[in-house]
């Protein structure tokens, strides 16, 4: 068996394995599984990447029928039912090609950003789904107060002390309350020519209410709790183009402008490209957001050994609409199949259909506040700001992370200290803190 995938779906689904009788190798490009639901507290300083980042083979050091490999899958053949792997040996310039047979094939590549067409936005607006989007934001971040910190004229301090988060999802609104904790706690007394919590942070979302995934109720509590903390909310509002020092929004029929160094991207994912190599190779279509459709028991049509599980997979619902691509969905989906392969190769019937059991979402706006919905039972404030810190603490891999960002956040919580506070990039002249010449930029007139 091959895994593809060392995240949340690939993970649960060889843990789901270890007392089968098969040889396992799970291929991933990176050597440890992250925590991505934590990412953005390494982009706002408040934990270092390796909080939220275990070794793949240490997890997996005790399971004696898997091993590990590091590598990119670029290609699966379905005919001869092998895979293409690219790997850099030290020295090596050129990638090493390896060819590698299967039996049985789990998919579970996951996704990457989503510019709607606009890809030239990523480099003046990055997403955030990997450590080094969350180093690369903590630097722009960390950056625009530093240069905002030398800069003499009023106007362009102002653009260096906004932030414009583009999307009012979870992630969007965890970011913007982080930054926000940030601005007018954590950075208050450490400059001297400006005053950190007179940055502007501002959410720009096309639904009509932030995190819209949540009950109206759910979500009106959250909206209260990040205008609390001096956030403005843009909803219904679509934004129209990015430069180097302004975002152009269309709110219904009217345009507006708002003068920013520093635009972070939360409003789409898109699968990674392997997903349409996959399709191609099987003969079935993708849809928009570049998934893979499979059967109600993850695998592909045409292809009872081939598995697509996680962000990758378009994998309906009883009712018809899609499963929403969040981490408890490819937990259940790599459990699930790794009990369907388990009792296949015992000689056991299958088992039935995926279901997805919703066990509730849950968003933290800031210090003491979260909204959790839970089906029947919907929380905000301390409770569930308690019950967000608990579900987090126990859903990270291993045990000494979980020790680590424990005593991490209660540093923070008494002492409002952000520790990782580190900018370890170097910026181009188009990035914050950097002067640019407008002839040589896609900066608009002011």
């Amino acid at each position: 068996m091959v895994i593809v995938g060392g995240g949340f779906g690939g993970l649960n689904a060889a843990r789901s394995l270890r007392r089968a009788d098969v040889d396992i190798t799970l291929v991933d490009k990176r050597n440890f599984h992250l925590f991505q639901p934590l990412l953005y507290q390494v982009a706002t300083g408040g934990l270092s990447p390796a909080n939220i980042a275990s070794p793949i083979r240490g997890i997996l050091r005790r399971q004696k029928n898997i091993s590990v490999v590091l590598g990119d899958v670029v290609a699966v053949n379905p005919v001869t039912n092998t895979i293409e792997i690219h790997s850099n040996e030290p020295g090596e310039n050129e990638p090493q090609t390896e060819f590698r047979p299967f039996d049985w094939l789990i998919v579970a590549a996951g996704a990457t950003h989503s510019y709607f067409g606009h890809d030239d936005w990523e480099r003046l607006a990055p997403g955030l789904k990997t450590i080094e989007d969350a180093t690369r934001i903590r630097g722009r971040v960390f950056a625009a107060f530093e240069a905002a910190e030398q800069e003499q004229d009023l106007e362009r301090r102002k653009e260096l002390m906004t932030f414009v988060i583009v999307g009012g999802g979870p992630t969007g609104v965890e970011l913007a309350g982080a930054i926000a904790e940030l601005a007018r706690q954590t950075l208050k007394h450490d400059f001297r020519n400006i005053n950190p919590p007179d940055a502007r942070i501002v959410i720009v979302d096309g639904q009509e209410r932030m995190l819209a995934s949540f009950t109206p109720h759910l979500s009106q509590r959250a909206e209260a709790s990040l205008t609390r903390l001096g956030i403005e909310l843009r909803t219904n509002t679509k934004v129209t183009a990015i430069h180097e020092n302004c975002v152009e929004l269309l709110t219904g029929d009217e345009s507006a402008r708002i003068m920013t160094r520093t635009v972070l991207w939360a409003a789409g994912v898109a699968a990674v490209p392997l997903g349409r190599t996959l399709a191609d190779a099987t003969g079935v279509d993708v849809d928009r957001g570049g998934r893979v459709p499979v059967q109600s028991d993850l695998s592909i049509k045409g292809f009872p050994g081939i598995f697509v599980i996680g962000d990758l997979a378009r994998c309906l619902t009883p009712s018809g609409s899609p499963m929403p691509g969040v981490a408890p969905v490819a937990i259940q989906q790599g459990k699930y199949v790794g009990r369907l392969i388990s009792r296949l190769l015992a000689g056991k019937p299958p088992i039935g259909a995926f279901l997805f059991r919703d066990e509730g979402s849950l968003a933290t706006i800031g210090r003491s506040a979260a909204v959790a919905d839970l089906g029947r039972l919907k929380f905000s404030g301390l409770f569930a700001w308690l019950l967000w810190l608990l579900i987090h603490i126990m859903s990270i891999a291993q045990f000494q992370n979980r020790m680590l960002v424990l005593f991490q956040w209660a540093w923070s919580y008494v002492t409002f200290n952000r520790s990782a506070r580190l900018i370890t990039e170097s910026y181009e002249a188009s990035e914050p803190g950097k002067k640019t010449n407008p002839k040589q930029s896609n900066e608009p007139p002011t």
